[in-house]
């Protein structure tokens, strides 16, 4: 129960070496929500942050042996015995609500994790030039995934903030850090559209004709991805947004704007990611093809092609804890 930090990975590599489960929790989840997810998934131990540890000082249940600080690794030093860790044993239990209504614990193993972040690199290859900034909660399996184990897994670098990323907060920190990589929920580039730069092209009847009007639209929009492109450090490559749907006025913004932006369609249930492209492969209003060795299909589909979406391939969860008739 942490915000991101370095030693956030440090304890997630520690807890899936010694063969343990991880449970990520968010950190906007209240202290009753984090003791049911305590209680629930029989937590022995919980490394939590200083500034969250009020949260937890005093939860206690029958299964929780020790609360350490994250900041410092304060604990009691017990030696912990040499266990063989298999590739089909749960790494994580991820509490996610979803759609589907009451918190479920989803069970992800190693080989889903390490297979999804691997094959997220067909889709847009990672090095040790790439700087990626953090700013999604890694409590999320799509920050955790694609933006803490696909960049160590290429010797990328992983850039956090120690406040909440705020715009104000933001901007300088992209400015100094000029990342290569980012990954979004729409929100974020849908609100630096609504706030920045739609007002300047609607701020007189003059500008709001021209901006109304297709090919000077276009133009406008070139001249602001321009600007937008500083603005984020200049050596953006991969913009990814992902987690919902964005809204089709800021994506037609973004490719007018010729802005290096991907749409990734996942969920917590496969790891996440099941379908993407790279940024020269969007098209509008899209998520691109399945990604290699996942199939897709649309199961039962009526007559507009709509229907339950059927997800096959080695990134698909284990489970449900403790819920095998939800699985």
């Amino acid at each position: 129960l942490s915000a991101n930090m370095p030693n956030w990975g440090i304890t997630q590599f520690a807890i899936a070496r010694i063969g343990a489960i991880a449970v990520p929790v968010l950190p906007g989840f209240s202290s009753i929500e984090i003791q049911n997810i305590l209680e629930h998934s029989e937590s022995k131990i919980i490394f939590v942050s200083k500034l969250l540890y009020k949260l937890v000082a005093d939860i206690k249940t029958s299964y929780l042996e020790q609360k350490i600080l994250m900041n410092t690794f304060a604990r009691n030093l017990t030696p912990l015995p040499a266990i063989q860790v298999e590739e089909e044993d749960t790494a994580s239990i991820i509490y996610t609500s979803g759609t589907t209504g009451f918190s479920k614990g989803v069970e992800l193993t190693h080989r889903n994790l390490v297979w999804n972040a691997r094959q997220c690199a067909t889709i847009q290859p990672v090095s040790t030039q790439d700087r990626f900034l953090s700013i999604l909660p890694l409590a999320h399996t799509y920050e955790n995934t694609l933006g803490l184990l696909l960049p160590v897994m290429f010797g990328a670098q992983i850039y956090y903030l120690d406040r909440v990323p705020t715009p104000k907060l933001l901007v300088p920190a992209m400015q100094k850090i000029r990342p290569t990589v980012m990954l979004s929920v729409p929100l974020i580039i849908e609100k630096i559209y609504k706030t920045q730069v739609l007002p300047k092209f609607t701020s007189s009847a003059l500008m709001k004709t021209l901006y109304n009007f297709g090919p000077t639209r276009k133009l406008f929009n070139r001249l602001a991805g321009k600007k937008l492109m500083q603005t984020f450090g200049g050596k953006i490559v991969f913009f990814g947004i992902g987690g919902s749907k964005i809204d089709p006025v800021v994506e037609r913004f973004l490719r007018e704007a010729k802005f290096p932006y991907a749409i990734g369609y996942g969920l917590t249930e496969t790891s996440p990611m099941s379908a993407g492209s790279a940024p020269r492969g969007t098209f509008l209003q899209g998520v691109g093809p399945a990604m290699e060795g996942v199939q897709i299909k649309i199961n039962e589909p009526d007559k507009t092609g709509q229907g339950e979406i059927w997800i096959k391939g080695p990134h698909v969860m284990k489970g449900y804890y403790k819920k095998p008739e939800l699985t």
